[in-house]
């Protein structure tokens, strides 16, 4: 029995220092099944709207990511005014046994958004980001 496509268009992310190895996920020409494509870019700002343009004409909606330290910001604020973004608790997605490359990463995060089994944690929108970055804005009289 097969699970219920909760998701359509959808991407899996697993992002590295250097790369971003994404699987995409759209229904197949055959019905019932899903076309599954994978594909890997550099982590420079030129590449990461490659990738976010290429998402958009692949009409991927939502993409889910996973990332250790702060490698995904980038990748996160490229395409978060183009499509959701769901940022995933790497802890949570390393106790999956058996997944050993970055591609089976992005393959499984991506099977597991496509069928509503993931919970995004919590990024603060850009508003919020922005104050805690820089702090309040001051105000001088004149």
């Amino acid at each position: 029995m097969a699970m219920e496509v909760i998701y359509d268009r959808i991407a899996g992310l697993d992002i590295g220092k250097a790369s971003v190895t994404v699987c995409v996920r759209t229904p197949s020409r055959k019905r019932g099944s899903r076309h599954t494509e994978v594909r890997t870019f550099p982590t420079m700002t030129r590449s990461l709207q490659v990738m976010a343009d290429w998402l958009v004409e692949q009409g991927v909606t939502i993409v889910a990511m996973e990332s250790t330290a702060t490698y995904w910001k980038p990748v996160f604020y490229c395409l978060e005014e183009r499509m959701e973004c769901w940022l995933l608790n790497a802890a949570h997605m390393k106790a999956v046994p058996g997944r050993k490359t970055d591609v089976r990463d992005a393959q499984w995060i991506a099977e597991l958004l496509e069928h509503g089994l993931l919970r995004p944690s919590f990024v603060p929108p850009p508003a919020i980001r922005q104050l805690r970055m820089w702090g309040s804005p001051v105000f001088v009289e004149t």
